[in-house]
C-alpha cells in the first residue's frame, strides 16, 4: 500500500510540475496521453484555461500539436507490424477491400475521433491509419485539426461557465439549457457520424478478426493461410 501510495504521490507531483510549465505542460501531458498513458485532458486544460484565458488559444493549439506527434508511436506501430497482426487472421484480399475503403475517407474517419472524449477508441483509429499507411502529412493534419476543434469548444465553455463545465453538467443544463441542449444535439450528431464511421472500416476489421478466430478455432487454420 505504501509503495502504491508513493507511485501516485510521484504521478501527481509530475502532473503539478507540467502544470507550471504552461503551454509546453499542455504540449507534455498531451503527447503522453497519446503515446500510451490515458490522462484527464478535458478537466486539466480547463484548469490551463480558467487560470490564463487570455492564452486559451496557446493551450489549444499546443494540446493539438502535443496529441499529433504523440500519436505517431501507435501509428508507427501499426505501420511497422500491423498488416502482418492481421494477415494472421483474415486473407490478403479481405484486407485489401477494407484498405480501399479506409482510404476513401480516412482523413475524416481519423479527425472525428480525435474530437471526441473518452471512451471513444481513438488509438485504435490511429493505430488503423498506420496499418493502411495514411500519409503522415494527412495522419498529423487530421489529428491536429480534431484535437484543435475539441480544445477550442472546451475552452470557450470553460471561460463562459468555469472549469467546472467538466464535471457539474446538471448545474449547466439548470441555469443554461439553451446552451445545453444545443451541446447535446452537437454531440448527438458527432457520435451518429462517429458510429457510421466505426462500420467501416475500424469496426468492419475487429469483426473480421473475431469471425476468422471463430472460424480458426472449430476447424482449424483455413487452407488459404496453409503454407505452399
Amino acid at each position: 500500500m505504501a509503495a502504491k501510495n508513493t507511485f501516485f504521490a510521484k504521478i501527481g507531483a509530475g502532473l503539478a510540475l507540467l502544470k507550471t510549465l504552461g503551454a509546453w505542460g499542455v504540449f507534455a501531458l498531451t503527447a503522453i496521453d497519446s503515446l500510451a498513458i490515458p490522462i484527464p485532458l478535458d478537466a486539466l486544460m480547463a484548469g490551463y484555461v480558467y487560470g490564463n484565458p487570455h492564452r486559451a488559444w496557446l493551450y489549444c493549439l499546443a494540446g493539438a500539436l502535443g496529441s499529433s506527434l504523440g500519436s505517431l508511436l501507435p501509428y508507427g506501430l501499426g505501420r511497422a507490424g500491423g498488416e502482418l497482426f492481421l494477415l494472421k487472421r483474415i486473407d490478403h484480399a479481405r484486407l485489401q477491400r477494407i484498405r480501399d475503403r479506409f482510404e476513401k475517407q480516412e482523413f475524416l474517419a481519423l479527425m472525428v475521433p480525435s474530437m471526441l472524449p473518452p471512451p471513444t477508441p481513438f488509438k485504435l483509429f490511429v493505430f488503423s491509419a498506420g496499418v493502411f499507411e495514411m500519409r503522415v502529412r494527412a495522419f498529423l493534419l487530421a489529428i491536429f485539426t480534431g484535437r484543435l476543434l475539441r480544445f477550442a469548444i472546451l475552452s470557450v465553455l470553460t471561460i463562459k461557465f468555469g472549469p467546472q463545465v467538466v464535471t457539474q453538467v446538471k448545474e449547466l443544463v439548470k441555469h443554461h439549457p439553451g446552451v445545453t441542449i444545443l451541446g447535446v444535439l452537437v454531440f448527438a450528431a458527432l457520435i451518429y457520424l462517429v458510429v457510421r464511421l466505426m462500420k467501416q472500416p475500424v469496426k468492419e476489421i475487429t469483426e473480421e478478426i473475431k469471425h476468422a478466430e471463430t472460424e480458426e478455432a472449430v476447424v482449424g487454420p483455413s487452407v488459404g493461410n496453409k503454407p505452399a
